[in-house]
């Protein structure tokens, strides 16, 4: 299961969401200041910098380009 962490006015969730589409892959997308706050996603990504953060089967991921790579690279 992918888990995505965005917020609004962020063309690289919506990447990452168009990417799980387009291949059918099962995700959740989840908003901040919606289903998460600021404190939330810091402490599940302490070191993260920039949205989304990603989550494939519990484990992060990194973003956008590391879903990409993820994906290709997946057997």
């Amino acid at each position: 299961m992918i888990e995505i962490y965005g917020k609004h006015n962020c063309s690289y969730c919506d990447k990452a969401k168009f990417l799980c589409e387009r291949n059918n892959l099962e995700y959740v997308y989840k908003q901040l200041d919606e289903d998460f706050d600021r404190n939330a996603f810091f402490a599940m990504f302490p070191s993260a910098r920039s949205f989304p953060q990603i989550k494939v089967d519990g484990h992060s991921i990194g973003g956008y380009t590391d879903l990409e790579s993820w994906y290709q690279n997946r057997t």
